[in-house]
């Protein structure tokens, strides 16, 4: 009985709140004025909704009509609560309501309130998404479900799936796991894939197929939702600021609780968190912690103000509504310590405030004369007495909350516009600069000189605040940091004057008849509210968001190239020489074995006399070697170092070896090369050679060496110095932690800064791993985890899965003679609960290498014993064949049934064992590009197409190495739903680091050295 009006009222609540929510997350979504007024009619298109919901039902329309029939009657006290606002204006009750959910949401757009009407809609196109969205399996229908039963036998379903060549939304696409199924197919517009798209719609699971609905207890949901002490609901909240349910939000809240990490839920607890991914989880995690820290901030400051003496009913009231830091700092800012006194504060010391109240409620009862204390500064006269009046009503205005929604209700009706100009001190250096005429200095005032010059786009620059593009506002702001920017928040003059008169008139209107003398004093008031208080906090409110969707998108702009940097496929299996090139102090080399190995460093002088000794040195040593492969890094020297190889390349010098070179992103080489790690790897080699290693091993494997460097040194995204430090390292460090995790780790052969990025393991874990391996040998099982330091059942649960015992390399590291007592011998000291610590099995378990969870090891037996296999078939032929027989026979959710588990654990556990020994999901991305000639930038004409590999994306547009030294830039504009794949029309992030495109020269700047390229196709 309770289960069918909920679900109807969170249906209907649901829209309202994405209402609100799309203006309060980004200011650069535009709106389509037309279509707002078209589809803003929520009791039509409410009515049509329930209409068309019937004919479309396939089972037939009695059986639709008989379901209709009941949620009616929830429905109908709904429908006055939607319609009061669009219906009747005028009345105050709306208006109050409108303040709640504006102090909720901060902001409301219009354009977002076609979601209603398009609601309706969506559910027709969820099918036809449905069959194309290669991540989400189970359905609310029958006959979707039947849809998705064919199991992909090659891939390992996971947040991302990689299919060939990109087939799949996959990596690159930063939204959730179910980001296509709620946009309707006719609508593939421009909006599907702008570089710029707020976060709200990757994060949208209503209208996603849910499969089993695992709840909270009711119990544990309340004390979830008063946790934090304060008035408003945590999981409510949380469900409105990211667009995601508020049952998979109670359900994300709960095992982040626990400990658990993005990873393992991800994979493993797919039906709590309805099939979201890592990023879409990720985006909760941090929606929740910034609640949890306002909370313990709020808490902070009321029990500061409590101590001062200064802390009211009204006023605890007011700080715990506050939703974020910014209403915080509303609130509080005139109590802080240290801020001089605000005139209400010192007005209401003289007593005036029992005046300001009578002068609204009854103003026939006020004298002013009475108030008046002859000798008292404030009060010594009529005049003095009615301006400490005005001073606690401008106050009280600046902080009524229907007062400040209705004034932001007048700017989002309104062309409010950002303006930046040169600064007054930019120009007065500048012109001293010029009338010196000396020699120029070196040093920190060229390079003041060249900063100057870079923000010439800016220095008379107006865009509207709902428009303006993430990095332009990054630049603004770091233009102004540097003192060479002006900025301001231009707020049009009839807002002033609407907001007078609505004050005036309706909200501040006095209850009684007031004299002219009154009137005026509540004029003066309002004014002097506006223009003192409540334009400069739309003003830092403005600047604030901007800057927060700015640094939002940015970070998420550095998440997606990482990821995809991390991923890039490695070379196996072949010898392959890294060379860090220079001038003065030579080209540092270092050649790698096939399996990383160190086998000789050297540094030769190609750039000096003496270079034909130099190329026999290099000769020598490749036949040697049996090198074919050399990796050079993009620094200092390298076009010339590349030029000496390609030449040498085409001469045939190295014959008979076929000898190809490719260009690999050498950022942060040079830091990890004097790190402690670095040094503790390579204790006996010089650091310049260190760093030759480092640009070799990241072909071989990218993963594995760039896990070893700071993300922000790998040279991905921009504006990285004016983002918040901490939200950067955080987000880059969960994409570390994702794709370790995912892609698995071989816990006998890995290094142990590798380990210690496996989701559930740490430093400390690792560093236990390693020493366990080197005192007992190689692992066996999963198992044997136990019997490490350190390693609890909880930090067990989260890594297992992401650990692999390979049969091969287990062969090959034998266990030493001493590990056979080792075993029984380590429980002992061991800290353990239980049966964690005895028990555990000495023999090799196949399944240890699958991504199968330890957990559901039971599950995976009875499903092989169904299908008529064993554990010793993992990964064959014979066994994919049986599988592939058994699902084609039966469906998965009647497979499921039969082995007690839910679907996903199957699917999970189908892809577990029929996928390759070794399979690798990087295997389907991109390899680094080898070649054997060179381009260079003279030999490029307006028009040429050439072929490139996007090197970097930003917010304006993606960089593509085109092979002439020197990156050219793919503007946004140019990037177009028609030269793109059908896989990635819908990604916000349509190009990523690695991917191949065909590309054609637009233009070309030689003296600033920028080239303009225009995407014909991304190369498959």
């Amino acid at each position: 009985m309770m289960r069918r009006p909920r679900a109807t009222t969170a249906k209907a609540v649901m829209y309202s709140e994405n209402e609100n929510i799309d203006s309060d997350l980004s200011f650069s979504q535009i709106a389509s004025s037309d279509e707002d007024m078209e589809e803003w009619r929520p009791p039509e298109s409410k009515k049509a909704a329930s209409k068309t919901a019937r004919p479309t039902t396939a089972g037939g329309m009695k059986a639709a009509s008989k379901r209709t029939a009941k949620p009616k009657e929830p429905k109908a006290p709904k429908e006055p609560k939607v319609l009061k606002v669009p219906k009747d204006p005028k009345p105050r009750a709306p208006r109050k309501r409108a303040a709640e959910q504006k102090s909720l949401n901060t902001q409301r757009t219009e354009d977002t309130a076609k979601s209603v009407s398009a609601g309706a809609k969506r559910k027709k196109t969820n099918d036809a998404d449905l069959g194309g969205n290669k991540r989400n399996t189970q359905t609310d229908c029958p006959e979707e479900q039947r849809v998705d039963t064919g199991i992909r036998m090659k891939q390992e379903r996971i947040s991302f799936i990689v299919s060939d060549a990109h087939q799949t939304d996959g990596w690159a696409n930063e939204g959730t796991s179910q980001a296509g199924l709620h946009v309707k197919k006719e609508e593939a517009s421009q909006e599907d894939f702008t570089f710029d798209e707020p976060g709200l719609k990757k994060q949208q699971t209503s209208k996603v197929c849910q499969g089993q609905r695992a709840t909270l207890p009711e119990s544990t949901a309340q004390s979830l939702r008063n946790k934090l002490n304060m008035n408003w609901d945590l999981i409510e909240l949380v469900s409105t600021l990211t667009c995601v349910e508020q049952w998979v939000c109670a359900n994300i809240i709960m095992l982040l609780s626990e400990e658990n990490t993005v990873p393992f839920m991800v994979r493993y607890r797919k039906e709590m968190i309805n099939h979201m991914d890592a990023d879409a989880v990720r985006d909760v995690q941090m929606v929740y912690e910034e609640l949890c820290s306002l909370a313990k901030k709020t808490q902070s400051v009321i029990q500061t103000l409590r101590k001062d003496g200064v802390l009211t009913p009204g006023l605890e009231e007011s700080l715990r509504n506050c939703r974020s830091a910014d209403d915080l700092d509303h609130v509080y800012s005139p109590y802080k310590k240290g801020s001089k006194l605000t005139k209400a504060r010192r007005a209401k010391a003289l007593g005036l405030e029992d005046a300001a109240t009578a002068l609204l409620n009854s103003p026939h009862t006020l004298d002013l004369r009475a108030w008046v204390k002859p000798g008292t500064e404030g009060l010594s006269s009529i005049e003095e007495v009615a301006t400490g009046v005005e001073h606690i009503l401008a106050d009280i205005i600046a902080k009524d909350p229907e007062t400040l929604t209705y004034i932001k209700t007048l700017c989002e009706k309104s062309f409010v516009t950002i303006q930046s100009s040169v600064s007054k001190t930019a120009l007065k250096e500048k012109e001293q600069e010029k009338f010196a005429q000396g020699p120029k200095k070196p040093g920190a005032e060229q390079n003041k000189s060249k900063d100057f010059d870079k923000f010439q786009l800016y220095f008379d620059f107006t865009c509207n605040v709902q428009r303006i593009q993430p990095h332009q506002t990054l630049a603004i702001n770091r233009g102004e940091s540097l003192k060479i920017l002006t900025v301001k928040v231009n707020i049009p003059d009839r807002v002033k004057s609407d907001f007078t008169r609505w004050c005036i008139h309706n909200r501040w209107r006095t209850k009684t008849f007031a004299i002219e003398q009154f009137n005026a004093i509540i004029r003066n008031a309002v004014e002097d509210s506006y223009k003192r208080l409540i334009l400069p906090f739309l003003t830092r409110s403005y600047r604030t968001k901007l800057t927060s969707a700015a640094e939002k998108e940015s970070i998420a702009m550095f998440v997606r190239n990482l990821r995809q940097r991390l991923l890039v496929c490695p070379v196996r299996g072949c010898v392959i020489m890294g060379v860090d090139p220079g001038f003065r102090h030579g080209c540092k080399l270092a050649i790698l074995s096939h399996t990383s190995q160190i086998l000789h460093t050297d540094v030769v002088y190609l750039h000096n006399s003496g270079q034909q000794r130099e190329a026999e040195k290099l000769r020598h040593l490749m036949m040697k070697y049996s090198c074919t492969n050399v990796v050079i890094g993009n620094g200092t020297a390298c076009r010339e170092t590349e030029s000496f190889f390609a030449d040498l390349i085409s001469r045939r010098y190295f014959h008979p070896l076929d000898v190809s070179y490719c260009i690999t992103n050498e950022a942060g080489a040079s830091i990890y090369s004097v790190s402690p790690e670095a040094v503790k790897e390579m204790p006996d080699l010089d650091p310049n050679l260190r760093s030759a290693v480092s640009i070799g091993r990241r072909v071989q494997d990218p993963l594995a060496e760039l896990v070893k460097i700071d993300p922000k040194h790998i040279g991905i995204g921009t504006y990285q110095h004016d983002v918040s430090a901490g939200a950067l390292k955080a987000a880059l460090d969960g994409v570390v932690q994702e794709c370790v995790s995912f892609v698995g780790v071989d816990i006998n052969i890995c290094s142990e800064t590798l380990m210690r990025h496996v989701a559930g393991l740490n430093a400390g874990r690792a560093r236990s791993i390693a020493e366990w391996r080197e005192k007992n040998g190689a692992f066996i099982n999963r198992e044997q985890l136990k019997l490490v330091k350190g390693m609890g059942p909880k930090s067990y649960q989260q890594c297992a899965g992401f650990i692999r015992i390979n049969p091969q390399t287990l062969n090959s590291a034998k266990p030493s003679p001493e590990y056979a007592p080792a075993v029984p011998e380590k429980p002992a000291p061991k800290k353990s609960k239980g049966k964690a610590g005895c028990n555990i099995p000495t023999s090799l378990n196949p399944l240890d290498q699958t991504c199968i969870h330890p957990e559901s090891y039971d599950v995976a037996q009875r499903f092989l014993s169904l299908v008529g296999g064993s554990v010793d078939q993992i990964g064959s032929a014979g066994l994919k064949h049986c599988v592939e027989s058994k699902v084609d026979t039966s469906c998965v959710e009647e497979l499921a049934k039969k082995v007690d588990t839910t679907p996903e654990t199957l699917k999970l556990i189908i892809d577990g064992l029929t996928q390759p020994p070794g399979f690798d999901i990087r295997q389907n991305f991109g390899q680094a590009d080898f070649k054997r000639g060179i381009v260079s930038m003279s030999d490029l004409r307006v028009g040429s197409v050439l072929t490139g590999r996007v090197d970097n994306t930003t917010l304006f547009g993606a960089f593509v190495d085109i092979g002439v030294g020197r990156a050219g830039l793919i503007h946004k504009s140019n990037i177009t739903l028609d030269k793109l794949p059908v896989s990635q029309r819908r990604r916000s992030l349509v190009l990523g680091p690695g991917e191949r495109v065909e590309v054609r020269v637009l233009n070309i700047d030689v003296q600033r050295r920028r080239i303009g390229l225009d995407l014909i196709r991304v190369l498959q």
